[in-house]
């Protein structure tokens, strides 16, 4: 078992014994045998075990014994030569791996109740090996989930120099990497530590950072590291317990003020196991004293001294021959140890499954059929006399119940794991008091196969877990960033770039939002963005409403004046057809710039243009054949002149439709090739839709101004060629005025145009033609219509024509 006593590995050794005498007395299993064992000590050493084992598969005789071959108690029997055809044990896996190898030869199954290296699991190597202990494997999936659980992603792994800690060490660093833990150091130990390699480890725990640790080792291993850890009074670490020390009580004694807040993986808990307690306690001096097992046990805990006793081991402060003899009335009733408390039965519940599956599989074999047995020719194998390679053939599909539970195990040989999740906790008398607080079950779903109960946790300080991190979490709106050549635990965290977000912490990339959506200001989140265009809501839209209505009735009130006044020499002296047509194209004109204000559509921006282009080419059309009118009527006063008769009213009407008519097939090829059409736009402003009209085609667009500045290239020079007409009669200067505005405004336009971005860009245009349209009608048609309402005296025939 150990190389030190141990009362628990006693209890053990006695759980397999009681489990023998249980199937001897029973009808149901093996009525036609009986079981015997010999029990040696492997004192947690492999010559020694190696020694002991090969004694029993031979069959050879060797003093120190313990052995029983018809169910009665312990005692000495004549030396036989009986060979085992089954091992029960090692307890070490490092013992059990080495017994194995050399008992392949031998073909001699083996069951552990505490082996639990993952390395056993293989079958080409260890063919004979089974055990009622989980695998490693699963434990390591349970630690992975548990750190990742209370948010451990920088722990310390530790173990003993042996083959256990070092499958599940390396098997652990594997698992972890997909729950995000990282090791921040990793450190292996030898059995029996000396002064130097206790600095070591000790060393390696005060410089990590991590306060969270995880022990691989066996329970005899915590003794001399605790105690450097109180003398370099190191405190607040939180213990992550592997299940060979899990529920090791008798480090809690002395260590209890270290131990505290402990989590662990511990094997399945039998309730009870009926009649252990009463077979554990019903020890007497009367016949054990010649029994080294027992008799150590019993000197150790009464602190006396056997008669004949064969004991010669003393591990108390006393010298063994300094003790008082037994006075043959100590009862274990009177006293606590770890040998009789039967509250935490998990390692003797698996020697009691061991002990079963053994019987289970000698009363499958008692029960074949001749025939249809399942060796060669359908023979079956002699229960009183077979191989031991035949009860490993039925031991492997041997399926049972034992104490309720359904003992099944793997193809390897390794049984179905459950653990129990246990915490070490203080009792307010001192005492330990270990808690289930979760358990973990590898036949559930691997995301309901661990279960933890927060809140019946105690934490070695505070009332919360501790914090274990290399790197804080990178929260919602930010990625990780590795660091190089740091473990995947230790990151930076990168605010996520303009239009990316990230909604879950740690994020390792950033999502790009639609194209409709952008980021809030956490970037956590999507937003639909902002839609923008030039609303009559707002003070701009409403304002270039307000002023283009303002224009148009200003126009149409202009128009109605001449109407009523058409007759008067004044307005008859300034062609009043082309002063008509004028001012109703320029309410037009004013009335076109509420085209452009509201959210655009296709068919509103394929309005919008043409209805700019062609109203302003009737306006400047009609300047133009006014203009060509004033220098007709100049010429014809002069001898001989016919120029009014070739450009009557007739000729002043077509010309302004022929003028527009140009500008209308301009409009026309535009439309009908590449129209204007509505356009979201987010060049400008990645967190803004620009809803815009765009022009389609750009030549398109530049024709239909290009033409408008033909038509008045054409008037400015027309009406600067009859700036000396008498000054009364003469409407060329006011013209010559108005066109000099609007080139203005237009050349202006466009370089701020092109400039402008979004809504602004539609203010621009409106702008220009509301300030080019006020230029054209104030110029040519405030005097006149001042002069035909407020000086009505001035409006007659000889003060138009006089010079």
């Amino acid at each position: 078992m150990y190389k030190y006593f141990s009362p628990r590995a006693l209890r053990w050794m006695q759980t397999m014994t009681f489990a023998i005498k249980e199937i001897n007395q029973r009808s149901d299993l093996l009525p036609q045998l009986k079981l015997g064992f010999h029990i040696r000590d492997s004192c947690n050493d492999i010559p020694v075990s190696l020694r002991a084992l090969l004694l029993l598969v031979n069959g050879l005789p060797d003093k120190g014994v313990e052995r029983n071959n018809n169910g009665s108690n312990l005692g000495c029997a004549a030396v036989q030569r009986t060979v085992s055809p089954v091992v029960i044990g090692d307890a070490g896996s490092g013992v059990a791996v080495a017994l194995l190898r050399s008992l392949g030869s031998f073909h001699v199954p083996m069951v552990s109740y505490f082996a639990s290296c993952t390395c056993l699991s293989d079958q080409k190597e260890f063919p004979t090996f089974m055990r009622t202990m989980p695998s490693d494997a699963f434990q390591v999936r349970a630690l992975a989930r548990l750190v990742s659980h209370f948010g451990w992603t920088w722990v310390g792994v530790i173990g003993i120099e042996s083959d256990y800690a070092r499958f599940a060490i390396q098997l652990f660093l594997q698992e972890s990497v997909q729950y995000g833990v990282c090791a921040a150091y990793t450190h292996f130990y030898p059995a029996g530590l000396s002064q130097q390699a206790l600095d070591e480890l000790l060393d390696v725990i005060q410089m990590g950072s991590s306060k969270v640790i995880i022990n691989f080792t066996s329970e005899s291993e915590m003794p001399p590291i605790l105690t450097e850890i109180r003398r370099r009074n190191i405190s607040g670490l939180q213990w992550i317990a592997s299940e060979a020390w899990a529920t090791a009580t008798a480090l809690w004694e002395e260590f209890g003020d270290l131990l505290t807040g402990t989590l662990g993986f511990a094997i399945r808990r039998a309730e009870e196991i009926p009649g252990l307690s009463q077979h554990l306690i019903s020890l007497r001096p009367s016949y054990i004293h010649q029994t080294a097992f027992l008799a150590e046990f019993w000197e150790e805990t009464f602190n006396c001294r056997l008669n004949l006793s064969v004991n010669n081991h003393s591990h108390g402060i006393n010298n063994y021959f300094d003790r008082l003899p037994c006075k043959g009335t100590e009862n274990l009733n009177d006293v606590y140890s770890a040998y009789s408390d039967v509250t935490q039965l998990r390692v003797s519940y698996n020697v009691y499954k061991a002990v079963y599956l053994v019987a289970h599989a000698l009363h499958d074999m008692t029960n074949c059929q001749v025939g249809k047995g399942p060796f060669l020719n359908g023979t079956c194998a002699d229960p009183k006399n077979f191989k031991p390679w035949q009860l490993l053939h039925y031991m492997k599909h041997t399926n049972f119940s034992a104490l309720g539970e359904k003992v099944n195990f793997y193809q390897n040989g390794d049984p179905i794991a459950y653990y129990d999740l246990v915490n070490w906790q203080r009792r307010p008398d001192g005492s330990l008091d270990l808690v289930k607080v979760g358990f973990y079950d590898a036949s559930l779903p691997a995301e309901r196969s661990l279960v933890i109960n927060d809140s019946t946790i105690q934490w070695p300080v505070g009332n919360q877990a501790s914090r274990s991190v290399c790197s804080d979490n990178c929260p919602p709106g930010s990625r990780v960033a590795r660091r190089k050549g740091e473990p995947i635990c230790c990151f930076d965290c990168v605010p996520c770039a303009e239009g990316e977000v990230s909604n879950k912490t740690d994020s390792l990339e950033c999502l790009r939002c639609s194209q409709d959506t952008w980021p809030n200001k956490a970037r956590d989140l999507c937003l639909p963005k902002t839609i923008e265009y030039l609303s009559y809501h707002e003070l701009v839209g409403t304002v270039l409403c307000v002023i283009s209505v303002v224009g148009a009735c200003i126009s149409l009130s202009m128009l109605a004046i001449f109407l009523i006044y058409k007759d008067t020499p004044l307005v008859r002296a300034n062609n009043r057809e082309l002063s008509f047509l004028l001012l109703a194209f320029l309410a037009v004109c004013f009335l076109v710039g509420l085209l452009f204000i509201g959210e655009p559509s296709d068919w509103l921006c394929r309005f919008r243009y043409p209805a700019f282009g062609i109203s302003f080419a009737l306006c400047i059309s009609c300047l133009l054949a006014k203009t060509a009118v004033v220098l007709m009527a100049f010429r014809s006063t002069l001898p001989g002149s016919r120029a009014m008769k070739w450009f009557g009213p007739n000729q002043q009407r077509a010309s302004v439709f022929l003028g527009t008519a140009i500008q209308v097939i301009i409009c026309l090829i535009w439309l009908l090739t590449n129209p204007p059409h509505a356009k979201n736009n987010t060049n400008y402003h990645s967190a803004t839709i620009i809803i815009e009209c765009v022009t389609g085609s750009e030549v398109g667009f530049w024709c239909v101004l290009g033409y408008i500045g033909i038509l008045a290239c054409m008037c400015l020079l027309m009406a600067f060629l009859a700036r000396k007409l008498p000054d009364n009669f003469n409407e060329a200067k006011f013209i010559t005025f108005s066109m000099l505005i609007f080139f203005a405004v237009w050349i202006t336009f466009i370089p701020v145009y092109v400039s402008t971005p979004g809504k602004y860009t539609v203010a621009v245009h409106i702008f220009a033609i509301l300030a080019s349209s006020f230029g054209l009608l104030f110029c040519i048609f405030a005097l006149k219509c001042y002069i035909i309402i407020l000086k009505p005296e001035k409006n007659n025939k000889k003060n138009v024509m006089q010079r």
